[in-house]
C-alpha cells in the first residue's frame, strides 16, 4: 500500500468532487493491534474550491448498524455536508468492518473495546498529521459511547481535542432482565450462535454487526456490569475528562432516553457540560428520536444550526491547566 502518511500506511482510494463539496476517501492499514488485517476507511469533505483552506477539525463517528451515509448522504445532505460548506475540515470514520472498512480477518471477534483502543487513536492520529489543530469528536448511538470510552480510557490525547459531542449515547439504560444472571447468560448464548446481527433485518441500519459487540455491551449491563474494558475503567475515567463536552438527547428517544444520557454528561469532569434536550417543552417544533435528532427536515433547520453554534464557540479553545468541578448546564434554543 502506497503510504501518504509518515504514521503507517494510507491510500487515498479516491478524490472526488460532489456538488459543492470535495470528498477524499483514505484507507488506513494502523497494524496496531493484534489483527493486522485491519483496515479503516475515513472520508474527508471539504468545499469545492477552498481546497487550501482547511477549518478546525471535525470527526464523526456513526452508531451501530450504520456507515459514514448518516452523516452525510449521496446527495450532498447531512450534518456533516452541512458542518463542511461552514468551513470545517470533516472528516467521517467508519470502524472495522462497516461501510468502506473491509470486515478484518477477525470480524466476528470484534468489540467496542478494539474500536476504542486501537482504531479511535489511530484515526486521530492521521488527522491531526493532516492538520494539526484541536479536533472535535462528535459520535451517534454507539459512535458516542465508543468516544467517550476513549477519552474515559486515556487512549486519545486531551490536548488535541476541541470538545465532544454525544448524541443520543448512554450506558445507564438497559432491559431489568439483563440483571439476572441466568437470564444474561442465555442471552449471551444465543448471540455466540448467531455470530452477526443483521441491521436490515432487525430494521437498525444498513450494516450489520458482530454478535461480539452486543455481548460486550450485556456485561456492561449485568448485575456487577461496569462500562470498562479488562484493562481499565472507562466509566471512573471520565472523571478526569476535562475537554467540553455536550450531550444532545431526545424526548421521544426510547432507546436512549434523555436520563441515562444526562447521567453519562454527569459524570464527565470537564468544567463546561451542557445538555440539549430536544422537544416541544424546551421550545422546540417536535419531540424529536433517536435518529430524528439529525436526520430529519427539523433537525436540519432547528438542531444543526445549535451544532454549529457549539463547535464554533469551542474551536481553538486551550484545555484548562487543573480540573474544575464544573455544573450542568440545560442547553436549549
Amino acid at each position: 500500500m502506497q503510504s501518504s502518511s509518515k504514521l503507517f500506511p494510507v491510500a487515498l482510494i479516491s478524490a472526488d468532487f460532489r456538488g459543492d463539496l470535495t470528498e477524499d476517501v483514505y484507507r488506513l492499514k494502523p497494524g496496531n493491534s493484534p489483527d493486522y488485517s485491519v483496515e479503516l476507511a475515513l472520508t474527508r469533505l471539504g468545499r469545492a474550491g477552498d481546497e487550501g483552506h482547511r477549518g478546525t477539525p471535525v470527526i464523526l463517528v456513526p452508531g451501530s448498524f450504520s456507515n459514514r451515509r448518516f452523516w452525510y448522504s449521496p446527495k450532498g445532505i447531512g450534518l456533516g455536508a452541512y458542518l463542511a460548506r461552514e468551513g470545517f475540515d470533516v472528516w467521517i470514520a467508519e470502524m472495522r468492518g462497516h461501510g468502506l472498512s473491509p470486515r478484518n480477518q477477525s470480524y466476528l471477534k470484534n468489540t467496542v473495546n478494539d474500536y476504542v483502543r486501537f482504531d479511535l487513536p489511530a484515526i486521530a492520529e492521521f488527522v491531526y498529521e493532516l492538520n494539526p489543530q484541536k479536533a472535535h469528536w462528535l459520535g451517534h448511538s454507539l459512535g458516542g459511547v465508543i468516544v467517550a470510552a476513549a477519552l474515559g480510557g486515556m487512549y486519545l490525547d486531551q490536548e488535541k481535542i476541541a470538545s465532544c459531542i454525544l448524541f443520543g449515547s448512554q450506558v445507564s439504560s438497559a432491559h431489568w432482565s439483563l440483571k439476572i444472571p441466568p437470564v444474561e447468560w442465555i442471552a449471551r448464548l444465543v448471540l455466540k450462535l448467531k455470530s452477526t446481527l443483521s441491521g436490515p433485518d432487525l430494521k437498525r441500519g444498513p450494516e450489520d454487526e458482530p454478535a461480539s459487540v452486543a455481548i460486550e455491551a450485556m456485561r456492561w449491563h449485568g448485575l456487577f456490569g461496569r462500562f470498562r474494558s479488562a484493562e481499565r475503567d472507562w466509566w471512573s475515567g471520565l472523571n478526569d475528562v476535562e475537554v467540553p463536552v455536550m450531550s444532545v438527547t431526545a424526548t421521544a428517544d426510547k432507546m436512549d432516553p434523555a436520563w441515562a444520557c444526562e447521567k453519562m454528561l454527569q459524570h464527565f469532569g470537564s468544567s463546561s457540560k451542557e445538555l440539549l434536550l430536544l422537544g416541544k417543552r424546551q421550545g422546540f417544533s417536535s419531540d424529536f428520536g433517536h435518529v430524528e435528532m439529525l436526520i430529519s427536515k427539523e433537525a436540519q433547520r432547528e438542531v444543526w444550526p445549535l451544532i454549529r453554534k457549539w463547535l464554533q464557540k469551542n474551536s481553538h479553545r486551550p484545555v484548562p491547566e487543573q480540573k474544575m468541578t464544573g455544573q450542568l448546564q440545560s442547553y436549549n434554543c
